[in-house]
């Protein structure tokens, strides 16, 4: 499986590529603010078609870019149907303080949008189960993958980083819902899994669930 991933945008969230290898079809998930380039140059070097863009949840600096890219290459966008109204009005999701500082967001929403249900997706010839992950916006989601080589892959958006997790303060946030989906969702998985979170550096599901505050507490 190739994973291909980088940051974008002010606050550097985290976009992947994700395919089974150069010369195929691939994923695009989280696509945010400042992130089209950088997916198209990605493209490019890889050799690959999109065949669908992903959003782990609604927030700005995650799905900025989704438009762009989605209706570029004649894809949908597939998102949690809690979180859909996001795609076009960013701003109810910041609270009154962040939106001010943030300011105006011009978004249009993808040509085509799909909603993202809890079970499996097989899109780009990669099996995709979709785990919803409420707490850090209602429509927060994982993905889950498996490799070729039998390894384990969770994209966890802002549900789940390397030493911390998503915030619970912001419009739609809950720290009761976080916390569950946390022991449902990310307790249960085996330690080797590899996060891809959607702010900063991976990690593996068994340092975080050794190291990490959050999920200690939960455990």
């Amino acid at each position: 499986m190739l994973v291909v991933g980088f940051a974008a945008g002010g606050l550097q969230a985290n976009c992947y590529l994700i395919g089974t290898g150069p010369g195929g079809e691939c994923l695009v998930v989280d696509p945010g603010e400042g992130a089209a380039d950088g997916v198209e140059a990605a493209l490019r070097e890889h050799d690959l078609r999109p065949a669908a863009v992903l959003a782990t949840h609604g927030h700005f600096d995650h799905v900025l870019s989704a438009a762009t890219i989605a209706d570029a290459h004649g894809v949908r966008t597939w998102i949690h149907p809690a979180d859909r109204h996001l795609l076009t009005d960013p701003l109810a999701a910041l609270g009154p303080e962040l939106a001010a500082a943030v300011g105006e967001l011009d978004m249009a929403g993808p040509a085509a949008v799909a909603d993202l249900e809890e079970g499996r997706l097989e899109l780009a010839g990669l099996t995709v189960t979709v785990d919803h992950t409420p707490g850090h916006t209602p429509g927060s989601v994982v993905f889950r993958l498996d490799t070729d080589e039998g390894g384990h892959v969770a994209l966890t958006g802002d549900t789940l980083f390397a030493g911390s997790v998503g915030r619970t303060d912001l419009p739609g946030g809950s720290v009761h819902e976080l916390e569950s989906s946390l022991r449902t969702a990310v307790l249960p998985l085996d330690d080797a899994t590899v996060v891809l979170p959607g702010h900063g550096p991976a990690t593996t599901v068994g340092r975080e669930r050794s190291a990490n505050p959050f999920l200690r507490g939960l455990a």
